[in-house]
Order: C-alpha cells, then sequence, then structure tokens
C-alpha cells in the first residue's frame, strides 16, 4: 500500500455533495487466503451519500470451516460497522428512515442470515447469525452483489491491473493530477 501511494501522490477519495443520505456496505472474504495458518481475511467498505468513509481489512481470529462461514463472519463485521455509523449520524443528529444496505457476493452467507432455522453446520457461527438476524428485522437488508461488481475484493483480494483500477474508481478515488 505504502508503495503504491509514494507512486500515486495525486490520488485522494472524492466526498461529493448528495441528497441522498443512503448507508451501504459491501463484505467479502477471501476463504483461507492465508498460506501459513489458514485463516481467511475479512473486509469491509462503508458509503454513507455514495461517498466511501470507512473501510476495514482484517485476519480472521480462528480458521473458517467453509468459505460460508468466512464470509457470514465479514457480514458480521460490515453489519457492526453501519451500525457504528448509524449512532455516530443520531449523535449529530441527523434522522434516517429506511434499512441500511449490506452487499455480499456469497449466497450461502445471505442464506445462513435470513434463515432462522439452526443448523449443525452452523453452530460455529451462531452468535454472529443471531446477532444478524435481529439486526435484519428492519434495520439492515443482506443483498447479493455479483463477484465482479464486489467492491471489497480490493482489501481482500490480489487483484490484476484492470480490475484495480476500475474498484478504486468506484470507491471514489481521484487522481487531481490528471485532466478532467
Amino acid at each position: 500500500i505504502l508503495h503504491y501511494w509514494k507512486g500515486s501522490p495525486g490520488n485522494g477519495v472524492l466526498f461529493k455533495r448528495t441528497q441522498k443520505l443512503a448507508r451501504e456496505a459491501y463484505t467479502d472474504a477471501d476463504y483461507t487466503g492465508s498460506i501459513v495458518n489458514r485463516r481467511s481475511a475479512s473486509g469491509y467498505c462503508t458509503f454513507l451519500g455514495g461517498n466511501l468513509v470507512t473501510w476495514r481489512s482484517k485476519k480472521q481470529n480462528v480458521v473458517a470451516r467453509s468459505s460460508a462461514e468466512s464470509e457470514f463472519r465479514a457480514v458480521a463485521q460490515g453489519t457492526c460497522d453501519l451500525l457504528w455509523l448509524k449512532i455516530i449520524l443520531e449523535d449529530l443528529k441527523i434522522k434516517w428512515e429506511g434499512p441500511m444496505k449490506l452487499y455480499c457476493d456469497n449466497k450461502s452467507a445471505i442464506n445462513i442470515a435470513h434463515n432462522p432455522v439452526q443448523h449443525d453446520w452452523t453452530k460455529y457461527i451462531e452468535i454472529d447469525r443471531h446477532f444478524i438476524k435481529e439486526k435484519l428485522e428492519g434495520l439492515i437488508c443482506i443483498s447479493y452483489v455479483s463477484s465482479r461488481s464486489q467492491l471489497t475484493d480490493m482489501l481482500t483480494k490480489g487483484l490484476n491491473g484492470g480490475l484495480f483500477h476500475k474498484i478504486i474508481s468506484k470507491l471514489g478515488m481521484e487522481d487531481i493530477y490528471s485532466p478532467a
């Protein structure tokens, strides 16, 4: 990251003024991405009014037993960040009606979030499942996003140059030195 920043001194995140105060988050995980200990990396990025406001990538604390489990842990982290953003906005006396949107590219993780029945294969993520189930009741809406449109890939996976530049432009990153 530091090597990239050194070679791109004019890059930064541009915040645009919008009338809508939509709150959205994208979550992703790379299943068993670490060669050393096979722990997955989770990542999320949160948008407020279409502007990137928070992002994070972190190695998970435990080894996931399935890709759905690692993605579901990422969904839980993204949910926590959306709730934190909601609290900040309430402290600033900014009211928002309607659910916040969370996007995930793993249909199994979305199904686990919406399924109220406890399965044996989800017992390892039971606490996260109950936490997310509680927040889905009118507060957060989880939707599927295709892997090609997943903005969080740059936080969890190595990308080729073309895809990397496509994603950073969608995140709002612009070069102040480039011609308009």
